[in-house]
């Protein structure tokens, strides 16, 4: 399902959606990003923000939490960002946009989206406080917005549990991807000293090795803290009959495949 619903979900963050918070006055890309993000929020401070979003580094949400709100207000920034994600989706799936079965798969996305618990998952409840589109590309973006961020909110939690800071979080997807720490492109810009006291950190406690590669005991936490994810992020879609959820896997095949298709 994550595979299946991300793709939907990081519609949010493409060019669309980014040139339409251009347009409201914000800055760059990362501007519209926080705007959009942690509209459902309010008007949080970046304590707040910062420590919901989880993995940025100190000080990033400060660069443009509240300064975007002096440019747009939460309410419109919801608005916006809901309208162009539906365009930019509608536009990368193509025909699949107005075919019957697509009423059908936002229905049902929805229906898991909206049955999930709401206690301690910050960003989820406060998307669950929003009205859910009726058109039905807005709807099944919303859905997987909501899917997206109730197991974003699991996952922090999780990493809560293990003792894994945010830049930590990204230096084990690093590893995992074959890159060290320095290379992968969420925390490569930041200080050296700043990370590599993350990497410190992890190895102090036989995660890493000396040579800033995973131990076997980082590779299994990793990994446990992906299941561990899985799980918190499954009963979202317990409100679903095995039939119903193989009909909205069916569903959202060719949807991702076809975005898959537009980014490449």
């Amino acid at each position: 399902m994550f595979e299946l619903v991300e793709p939907i979900g990081t519609i949010t963050f493409s060019e669309v959606p980014n040139e339409a918070f251009l347009a409201l006055g914000m800055r760059n890309y990362w501007d519209g990003y926080f705007a959009g993000r942690a509209a459902p929020l309010g008007l949080a401070p970046a304590e707040v923000v910062h420590a919901v979003f989880y993995n940025f580094a100190d000080g990033e949400v400060a660069r443009h939490i509240p300064w975007v709100w002096g440019k747009t207000t939460p309410q419109e920034a919801i608005a916006v960002r809901e309208r162009s994600s539906a365009a930019a989706l509608r536009q990368m799936i193509g025909e699949l946009a107005d075919s019957p079965g697509l009423v059908r798969v936002a229905d049902l996305a929805t229906r898991a989206a909206v049955s999930a618990p709401t206690e301690g998952r910050a960003l989820y409840a406060g998307l669950r406080a929003l009205d859910v589109p009726e058109e039905p590309v807005a709807k099944l973006w919303h859905a997987a917005t909501l899917l997206r961020e109730h197991r974003g909110d699991g996952h922090n939690a999780v990493l809560v549990t293990h003792g894994i800071s945010g830049t930590q979080a990204h230096v084990l997807v690093a590893l995992s991807l074959g890159m060290r720490a320095e290379e992968f492109g969420r925390i490569h810009h930041l200080p050296k000293a700043q990370l590599d006291a993350a990497v410190d950190g992890l190895r102090g406690r036989g995660l890493v090795d000396g040579n800033g590669e995973f131990t076997d005991a980082g590779r299994r936490i990793k990994e446990r803290i992906e299941d561990l994810t899985d799980e918190l992020a499954a009963p979202a879609y317990d409100v679903l009959g095995a039939d119903e959820l193989d009909e909205l896997i069916a569903g959202l095949e060719p949807i991702a495949a076809a975005l898959q298709a537009a980014s490449d």
